[in-house]
């Protein structure tokens, strides 16, 4: 416990939409008091003026609660050591607010003021409360839904939405069926009485898009579907792609630790999902208590302390907000930049270590090696790979069934269609589509992720313009899902469980940007290998891909 000289209170503010919300975070005592007032819209979603409206109203009222109980508690001028808030992402009017109140408490109190990432602070409550060292984190909120994860001083983004957050669109389908603000508590309570219907799920490597299926979802109601079977399966889809997608990211990154963030995390059935994956996959898995999960000053106090336990806090003149605050553009100075990197995790007759089942060849292979993967178990039996794609417990049996039947299928075509287009890839041995079990041949001595050279990047993007040519795309091409020798070549292609057949630039630059987001999470150069990747890919493909890419990276996913 820190003594009484170390000892910091911090003062949280947090206004970036709905939550008018201060808190008082004790260093010593690991404690954390909050008051918060929420806005209710009175109908539709959350309006930025009227949300702006309630923070200049109880924004003062929220603070001055919490200020009266840190005067109680220390008996002295200033209560508190730091004042810290949240700088984004937001809403705009409600951020400056938020700043403003911030910057005058400060200054009143002279006292450091600190800025914080609202999305970066979901995670580190996560990380605190669990004590975990390097935990992947899905932040699943009303304007956002990610994976993070932590390598070389940044948190960096594994995967994200493709169009809105995951609380945003669940509260669209709600609004077109007519119920009020806040939508995601009454699809849960609705869902407990409805049976599964099909509806859309698409997950794009470690990212995903809920446009398609709300579309679904709201033509389904228009057609006379019970509205309990259309929320029932809403949460089945949309939970289960989020947690497909955690796994993904637990596998690239070899973390054996996810926390939860985010408002939606509150939801019940999205916390059997995730606690199921990990279990089935040896993992751990922390879900904050409700008042860390929703928008709060607690987290934002949490964070802030650490940041000023770094020196990491703000000149007046320097504290202006964002309203687009990505996590990935914060300095994690409170963290060791050594901290994290990625294993694979391994089961071996013979209790081989990770370096030897990277140095593994098919001529001195004598153990059998078992891998396991996000969506499958590989095992390597001499010059064999015998992939099973096993059920997934956190899905509906309905839904698993059929995810795994289509991906083995489309894996056994498409891995013989891009061999035919003159990429490298595993010679298929045997297919069972009812077992959902593929036979392949043995390839290559490592994972791309293992043995990262320039030429093996600038490769990868050669054969990507290749079978992008043919008409398809890989779907998840990660520094996983590339097969290298020890020199970095031969370069083969496998796992094409997620490609699809597609004339569109934007699926064949979706492509390049999963690639992208694995060399983020893999090395801390990944910006210049990404620029030799794109150079390499323009000398093969088309321009128009790239300026696509372009598109994709600069879109507000955070409106």
């Amino acid at each position: 416990m820190d003594t009484e000289s170390e000892r910091v209170r911090v003062l949280g503010i947090e206004g970036t939409a709905w939550a008018a919300s201060a808190a008082l975070y004790d260093t010593a005592t690991d404690t954390v008091r909050i008051e918060t007032e929420a806005y209710q819209p009175e109908s539709g979603g959350i309006h930025p003026r009227e949300a702006a409206e309630h923070m200049a109203e109880y924004l003062p009222v929220v603070v001055e609660s919490i200020l009266d109980i840190a005067r109680e508690e220390t008996n002295r001028e200033p209560p508190v050591d730091v004042v810290a808030f949240s700088r984004g992402p937001g809403l705009g009017p409600c951020l400056r607010l938020t700043a403003t109140a911030a910057r005058a408490l400060a200054q009143r109190l002279d006292v450091p003021l600190v800025g914080v990432n609202h999305m970066v602070a979901h995670l580190e409550i996560g990380r605190h409360g669990s004590g975990f060292d390097s935990p992947v984190c899905l932040n699943a909120s009303g304007a956002n839904a990610h994976l993070l994860g932590y390598q070389n001083g940044r948190y960096r983004v594994l995967g994200e939405t493709m169009d809105t957050g995951v609380g945003n669109a669940i509260d669209k389908f709600t609004r077109h069926v007519g119920w009020s603000h806040p939508g995601g508590p009454k699809v849960e309570t609705a869902a407990r009485d409805g049976t599964y219907v099909d509806l859309p799920y698409v997950v794009k490597g470690m990212d995903f898009s809920f446009s398609g299926i709300m579309s679904a979802a709201k033509d389904a109601y228009d057609d006379g579907v019970p509205v309990e079977d259309v929320c029932y399966s809403l949460q089945e889809n949309i939970f289960a792609m989020l947690t497909e997608v955690s796994e993904r990211a637990l596998s690239l990154t070899g973390s054996d630790e996810l926390v939860l963030g985010g408002g939606v995390g509150q939801n019940q059935r999205l916390q059997e999902m995730l606690s199921s994956m990990c279990d089935q996959r040896g993992a751990e898995c922390f879900v904050p208590e409700s008042r860390f999960l929703r928008d709060n000053a607690g987290m934002i106090a949490v964070l802030g302390a650490k940041m000023y336990a770094a020196g990491d806090f703000l000149a007046i003149e320097e504290s202006a907000v964002d309203a687009n605050f990505r996590p990935d553009q914060v300095p994690v100075t409170w963290r060791d930049p050594d901290e994290g990197g990625a294993s694979v995790r391994v089961e071996t007759t013979d209790e081989a270590t990770l370096a030897e089942t990277a140095d593994k060849t098919v001529d001195d292979a004598e153990a059998t090696v078992t891998v396991i993967g996000a969506e499958a178990t590989v095992t390597i039996d001499g010059d064999r790979v015998i992939k099973r794609r096993n059920p997934r417990e956190y899905r509906h049996p309905t839904l698993d069934t059929r995810l795994r039947r289509e991906r083995t299928r489309q894996e056994a075509r498409l891995t013989q269609e891009a061999r035919q287009s003159g990429v490298p890839t595993p010679l298929i041995r045997d297919i069972d589509i009812d077992e959902t079990t593929l036979v392949f041949q043995y390839v290559g001595e490592c994972d791309l992720r293992e043995t990262l050279t320039e030429a093996s990047v600038e490769t990868v993007a050669e054969h990507l313009a290749r079978i992008h040519e043919a008409g398809f795309v890989h779907g998840d091409l990660t520094t996983r899902n590339v097969r290298v020798g020890k020199s970095g070549t031969p370069v083969f292609f496998i796992d094409f469980g997620l490609g699809y057949y597609t004339d569109d630039p934007e699926d064949y630059a979706m492509d390049l940007h999963i690639f992208a987001q694995s060399l983020a999470g893999t090395t801390d150069d990944a910006e210049t290998l990404m620029e030799l990747a794109e150079d390499a890919y323009l000398s093969a493909g088309e321009e128009t891909v790239i300026d696509q890419l372009r598109e994709i990276e600069g879109r507000g996913r955070y409106q």
